[in-house]
Parts: C-alpha cells; structure tokens; sequence
C-alpha cells in the first residue's frame, strides 16, 4: 500500500520536476524581477538618480558602496544589483533550454536565446546612460528593450502554460496584437517624454511641447485599440474565463492608466511615486494584452483543427 502511494506521489511530482516546469516557472520569476526592475528604473529617473554612480558596472569603484550610501546611490545600485541578478537568469534559462532541447519545444531554445541576447543589449545599454550622460536617446532605448525582453518572457511563459482553448476567439487574436504594439509605442513615446524631461521644458518655457503632445494624443489609438479588445470580447460567445479575464483586467488597467497620466500632468510630475506607478501600470498593461494575444493565438488554433 505505502508503495502504491509513493508510486502515485512520484507520478504526480514528474510534471513539476520536468525541464518544461522548470523552465516556465523560471521564466514567471524573471518576469516579476524584471517588472520590478523597470519600476525601480523609472523611480531613478524621476529621483535624478541616473548618475548616482559615477562609473560602471561597479559604483564608486565597489561592489557595494557603503560610504557613499544614501537614496539616489541606492536606488542607482540597486537597479544594477537587479538587472545583474535577471541576467545571470537568462543565462541559466538559455542553458536549461539547450541542455534539455531534445524534451522541449522546439522554438524553446531559440527564444531563450534572443531573450539573453535582449538582456546583453540591455546592460551595454545601460553602461551606456551612465557613461554617455543620460543621453535621451539611449535612455529611451534602454526602456524600449527592457520592454521588449518583458514581453519576451510573457510568450515564452505563457506559451508553455497549460491551456485548453474553446476555439471561440474570432479575430480577437490580431486585435489583441494590434493593441499590444500601440502600447508598446505609446510607451516608447513616454519614454522620450521622460528622457527628455519634455513636461518640465513645456510647462517652463514653451519647448519640447511637441513631444509632449505627441504622447497625449497618442494614446487615442491605443485606447481605442484596447476598447475593441474588451467590447469584442464581452459579445463573443463561450469565451475562455481566462480571454474574458484578461480583457476585462485591460479594460481596468487602461482606465487607471488615463487617470494616472491625467494625474501626472496636472501636478507636472511634482509627486515622484505617481509618476513610478503610471510607468509601472503601462508596463502591466503591455503585458496583460501579451499574455492574451499569446492565449488567444493559441485558441484560435483549436477552432482550425475543428474546422
């Protein structure tokens, strides 16, 4: 009897030990790290402590630089301290994908392998803001690919999520595509916003005010793109719980997105903490509409086979 149920204990712990299991929850962990990563980065940006560390990799020559210690420095550390920790996972997610390639789907690997491509391009990058000055453009590319690895993660995780589509979504799939890159764009333009410190040099003296306004206006696209998502959604008919979640959570997200920019330009990014949160809701956001693109996709394939 004791054997029978260890045999059934062990059959039920082989999927959660399988390199697949591994691996997916793995990927989620990366995914919370680098969320946080991107909140911290922005809180570093708003606290004008891009420069706290005058050198790079290391700061103030040492690994932990206890003298110079203080709130910039720590924010400025601790972001490195992050993306170090994110990168040495990539590089073990990478391994892991190649080590067992022969158990694995077969595009595994490759994702893997241009998601630490990503996060190598992302610590050049950020060696680059400090040693270039906060230079704009890098500054809004170092956003633009923490971005990018992000959603990487999101299609790798969700995609080796156990999930059993209904075959219901119609054209839901590239709607939701089609509102994941709005976002994305829309906040790469709120990136050059903030690397530009656009709003403070409109709201002072009348310049940069284009940039500024080509983020405000931007966002009708998106919103619109991500109404469609919710309205479809809601009159189509046995859709997944998850697919209606999901949506329903977009739907939320942007509406608390508008009021938190609303927020921000009103007070003329004066309240450091609502700026922090607006970036990190558009980052969720993002994801939210990746995960359901990637869910969505994944149904539409059982309405193919069905049909």
């Amino acid at each position: 009897m004791n054997e029978f149920v260890l045999e059934q204990q062990n059959e039920a712990a082989a999927p959660q030990n399988s390199p697949k299991e591994v691996i997916r929850r793995l990927v989620w962990k990366i995914c919370i790290a680098t969320l946080i990563l991107m909140a911290i980065g922005s809180a570093t940006r708003v606290m004008n402590a891009g420069l706290a560390c005058p050198d790079w990799p290391l700061c103030y020559g040492e690994l932990v630089p206890a003298k110079q210690m203080n709130l910039q420095v720590f924010l400025e550390w601790f972001h490195r301290l992050d993306a170090a920790l994110i990168g040495f996972s990539a590089i073990a997610l990478a391994g892991l994908s190649w080590w067992h390639r022969r158990v694995l789907p077969h595009w595994l690997p490759w994702a893997a392998t241009f998601a630490l491509f990503l996060i190598v391009f992302q610590g050049i990058l950020g060696g680059l803001t400090v040693t270039e000055l906060l230079r704009f453009d890098i500054v809004t590319a170092h956003l633009g690919t923490a971005l990018l690895f992000f959603t990487t993660l999101l299609v790798i995780g969700t995609a080796l999520s156990p999930y059993q589509g209904t075959g219901t979504v119609g054209k839901l799939p590239w709607v939701g595509l089609v509102a994941a890159v709005l976002v994305y764009l829309q906040s790469l333009l709120g990136a050059l916003v903030g690397s530009r410190w656009a709003l403070h040099q409109c709201f002072a003296g009348d310049q940069l005010c284009g940039v500024m306004y080509s983020h405000i206006f931007g966002l009708v696209p998106p919103t619109l793109a991500i109404l469609a998502v919710v309205l479809i959604s809601w009159r189509t008919p046995a859709l997944h719980p998850a697919l209606r979640k999901l949506a329903n959570m977009a739907g939320g997200l942007l509406i608390l997105q508008l009021l938190l920019g609303v927020a921000t330009f009103r007070l003329h990014l004066q309240v450091e903490p609502l700026t922090v949160t607006h970036q990190a809701v558009g980052a969720t956001l993002l994801g939210t509409l990746v995960v359901f693109t990637v869910l969505a996709l994944r149904d539409s394939t059982v309405s193919h086979a069905n049909g």
